[in-house]
């Protein structure tokens, strides 16, 4: 793909489709909206070692959906506070969850090169979790 940014409802449509992945766990077509370097507040990690970690994601949290309750583009850039409303299994974020629902938030900053989503920047409310059990 060529290295221009894309536009706004492109980029939207990547993020959408990016969400559906995750939501339905088709890890065969992650690679299609994640780039192969991608970075994880700034960890390399690759396309593998991100999909590692969304299948971590998944395993702690039975019922993990991701949702975008605001969503901005600012082309090569995506912005997103996702809103889960989930039962972690035990632990999540260093905190004794085990088996409560709890809802927090995720602020994410995304870098789109190449088509694909290359930079991660994310920020979890883990206040608010902790308020909750």
């Amino acid at each position: 793909m060529s290295s221009e940014p894309l536009d706004r409802d492109t980029l939207l449509s990547l993020y959408h489709g990016y969400l559906d992945c995750l939501n339905a766990q088709d890890w065969a077509r992650l690679g299609d909206f994640v780039h192969p370097e991608v970075t994880h507040n700034a960890r390399p990690l690759g396309l593998a070692g991100y999909q590692a970690m969304l299948e971590g994601d998944h395993r702690a949290i039975p019922d993990l959906h991701f949702r975008a309750e605001t969503l901005v583009t600012d082309p090569p850039v995506i912005a997103a506070r996702l809103r889960f409303d989930c039962t972690p299994a035990g632990t999540l974020f260093d905190l004794p969850v085990n088996g409560r629902r709890v809802t927090f938030d995720e602020h994410v900053f995304y870098r789109v090169t190449d088509g694909r989503i290359r930079e991660v920047h994310s920020l979890i409310d883990r206040d608010a979790i902790a308020a909750q059990i």
